[in-house]
């Protein structure tokens, strides 16, 4: 089943399987989400969730059982609860049944998926609830596809990717079958803008690391017509196309959580997660790129300015995570994150 909403600049329809956004149009009725050719990549802009990229081996453990899974978890492949279809919102909802804990992921969870339509801009915000009377781990992100070229006189050559300033991204390395390698490298240094090119992801994505920018956006060169992501506060960002070539599509991909590393254990307990909810708890998005920044030792002004938000707002989120992580002063909540794998140990 589709749900459909539109305002003055945008209409937008969303999948309830997967609660995928599989169209979202201009008022010149110009399709900027790619349409999902099964010959290059099926998929439009799915949901990542309970984990990015691959597990180790496919699979994980968990009380001694051993659950197979995909790459990117498995909430893009199963059908999702329509809440809400009205306004400028939709709203979805993901419960697991038996069949699922029992299959895929032994935990209680609630995934909420909430579109709403903001002039020219679409607002897409998860949250992860956790209702069961265990401890929730899970990683989660995004990873919409955009077309290019945006119209039949440009060519790949005329794009490129802008941050909002200059940039040195920390590659990780993923060469390992798509897990992590441990390795990290500069494949850019004091660059505001990467050219797109037929052959930039010959070798597959960049997952890149200690982003400043708070924006990341796909821009035609001699118009300027552009696609923005606000990826602030994301400790990962990806760019991505299919192995096709000219390049059909690209996707921008700002994650909370990585891929499993070539020497992971398989304990699920034991994998570095974005968010781990005790009984009862909930988590945004928002609260985890907070928790990042704080862990990186930014002031509540400094996180306001990066996340464009009002300081109140701030001190409000910041007081939240202190509380969820059971602790009274920052320098705890970045201990208590580095215990429970929600950021790396060198940050």
């Amino acid at each position: 089943m589709q749900a459909t909403i539109q305002n003055e600049f945008l209409s937008l329809t969303v999948d309830t399987h997967g609660a995928e956004a599989v169209s979202l149009k201009n008022t010149a009725g110009e399709e900027l989400l790619w349409q999902a050719d099964p010959a290059v990549w099926k998929r439009h802009a799915p949901i990542l969730f309970p984990w990015t990229g691959k597990l180790k081996d496919g699979s994980f453990i968990h009380g001694g059982k051993t659950y197979k899974g995909g790459q990117h978890g498995f909430a893009r492949d199963v059908e999702h609860t329509l809440l809400k279809a009205e306004g400028d919102t939709i709203q979805l909802e993901l419960r697991p049944d038996e069949t699922m804990k029992a299959e895929r992921f032994p935990f209680d969870f609630v995934l909420t998926s909430t579109f709403r339509l903001d002039g020219k801009t679409l607002h897409h915000t998860l949250t992860v609830s956790n209702p069961g009377s265990e401890e929730l781990r899970f990683g989660i992100g995004y990873h919409p596809a955009f077309c290019v070229p945006f119209d039949a006189e440009h060519t790949v050559e005329d794009y490129e990717f802008r941050f909002d300033q200059p940039e040195s991204p920390v590659i990780l390395d993923a060469s390992g079958g798509g897990l992590l390698t441990g390795k990290c490298y500069y494949q850019w240094k004091n660059q505001q803008a990467i050219p797109l090119t037929n052959d930039l992801f010959d070798n597959d994505s960049f997952c890149m690391a200690g982003l400043r920018t708070r924006t990341l956006g796909i821009y035609e060169k001699d118009t300027g017509r552009s696609i923005v992501c606000d990826v602030a506060g994301f400790p990962y960002t990806l760019i991505w196309s299919a192995l096709s070539k000219p390049v059909r599509f690209v996707c921008i991909e700002p994650w909370n959580s990585l891929p499993a590393s070539v020497d992971d254990p398989q304990e699920w307990e034991q994998r570095a997660a974005a968010a781990c909810l005790a009984p009862g708890e909930e988590l945004t998005p928002t609260e985890l790129q907070i928790l990042h920044l704080l862990c990186a030792d930014k002031s509540n002004a400094e996180i306001a300015q990066i996340m464009d938000v009002k300081l109140p707002t701030v001190k409000t989120h910041v007081s939240h995570i202190l509380d969820k992580l059971d602790v009274k002063r920052r320098a705890e909540a970045k201990t208590a994150a580095k215990k429970l794998r929600l950021i790396p140990d060198d940050l």
